[in-house]
């Protein structure tokens, strides 16, 4: 079977969900009286915010927890569209926690950064 063969079936299948979406957005609607079209930014802003907690988690994970070598710069920032700066200032304290608690361990020691009160004084 070849992907030619499966674009009927998904096609028809990515109608049916958006189709049963628009129903179940429409029903939420309802009976909590609110705009859909509010209600679906909602959404996706929900999702786009999720997304980008998580690109910031993975950016600390690579940089942070990865072993004997962290990630380079540079292929991070392709893989998440940031530029180099961006990829050094993504992430802060609270995501290598996030990561640190999901993973079950501390971030490598030689990459961790001493707190900003700490670092001024030495």
């Amino acid at each position: 079977m070849t992907p030619e063969d499966c674009f009927p079936d998904a096609l028809e299948q990515a109608l049916k969900d958006r189709e049963e979406y628009a129903e179940s957005l429409q029903d939420l609607c309802d009976a909590l009286k609110e705009d859909p079209l509010l209600v679906a930014l909602g959404n996706a802003r929900a999702r786009k915010e999720a997304a980008e907690t998580e690109i910031r988690q993975l950016l600390a994970y690579g940089r942070e927890f990865h072993g004997g070598r962290p990630y380079k710069l540079e292929p991070l920032a392709e893989a998440s569209g940031m530029s180099l700066s961006g990829i050094r200032t993504a992430y802060k304290d609270t995501e290598l926690e996030a990561v640190a608690l999901q993973i079950d361990r501390k971030p490598d020691s030689r990459r961790t950064r001493p707190p900003a009160a700490d670092a001024a004084r030495g």
